[in-house]
């Protein structure tokens, strides 16, 4: 077995997979937590149902490199999405470091803690329409069930258009870990 399959959560019936297909056919911007939930599968799963323009995969043994790299991009949309809570936070990504089994991460800014690495199991680049119909671009982090760890999103300005220094970077992350 791979390292790749042993960190993917079982499969599911091929009646759920079409389940979210179809789901995305009659609503491609629908949430895909939403999506994933009333399919009865995991968000990656639900996820990795998108077409392949939509979503780029990078390994999990990529996180600080991709974490580092977000670390430049200036003030992101730090977003955790349980099924209680949708929570949103605009600061910098600190640089972080490896410690006591965390990576930590400290700095002036109000996104900070202990982010415990190594239950990411997939990291992807997400590129797709929001449910409001606009581009969505963010940079998703998976555990080992295929639930998301948490999401950062390239911000908008005060017109809800991305803002073309982060798209620019979101742009060169793709580039990096194909």
């Amino acid at each position: 077995m791979s390292i790749l399959e042993a960190d993917l959560p079982a499969a599911p019936a091929q009646d759920a997979i079409q389940r979210v297909r179809d789901l995305l056919a009659a609503k491609p911007d629908g949430l895909i937590e939403a999506i994933a939930r009333e399919a009865g599968v995991s968000t990656r799963t639900a996820l990795e149902q998108l077409p392949a323009e939509q979503r780029l995969f990078v390994a999990a043994e990529r996180f600080e490199a991709v974490w580092q790299d977000l670390a430049t991009w200036g003030e992101v949309l730090f977003l955790m999405h349980t099924p209680d809570v949708v929570l949103e936070c605009v600061g910098t990504l600190p640089v972080g470091s490896f410690g006591h089994g965390y990576y930590n991460i400290h700095g002036d800014s109000p996104i900070g803690g202990h982010i415990k690495a190594e239950n990411c199991k997939a990291v992807y680049i997400v590129d797709r329409a929001s449910g409001q119909g606009r581009r969505a671009c963010s940079v998703q982090f998976f555990n080992g069930t295929g639930d998301v760890m948490f999401k950062v999103f390239v911000r908008r300005d005060a017109s809800r258009a991305l803002l073309p220094d982060q798209l620019e970077h979101f742009e060169a992350l793709k580039t990096k870990f194909v």
